[in-house]
């Protein structure tokens, strides 16, 4: 049986700045030098050309939903989506506070953080225009 006291938690080092800025409700991307993409999940080495001149970008917290599916099996029911970001990475998240039948492809979002498990986590709400 596991000693919860004597666990080593292990971090990586490289997402340090990550889980610091989330802390402060901000999300931050990876932007390569190397050829101009930026990606999320963060990453030391860009995923399209495996550069490793990246550097760290604030996401302006602005997106779409790209698609969604919401289940309903759950108490409560939630919301899962893809949120396509204003900086271009699409990212797997929850719309949170929103009428569940009133979601839509194309609709506006803005980010937010719960926290869940003493971690937080980037979800979006819907924006009204």
């Amino acid at each position: 049986m596991s000693d919860k006291k004597n666990e080593t938690v292990i971090t990586d080092k490289a997402l340090e700045p990550y889980w610091a800025a989330a802390r402060e409700g901000k999300l931050l991307l990876k932007h390569c030098l190397a050829c101009g993409k930026t990606h999320y999940y963060p990453r030391p080495i860009c995923p399209f050309c495996m550069s490793d001149n990246t550097e760290w970008l604030e996401a302006s917290g602005n997106g779409i939903i790209y698609s969604w599916s919401v289940e309903r099996r759950a108490t409560p029911p939630y919301a899962m989506a893809f949120v396509t970001l204003a900086e271009g990475p699409t990212i797997m998240t929850n719309i949170v506070e929103c009428d569940l039948n009133g979601l839509a492809i194309g609709q506006k979002v803005k980010l937010c953080f719960e926290t869940r498990e003493d971690q937080p986590t980037p979800v979006f709400k819907l924006v009204n225009d």
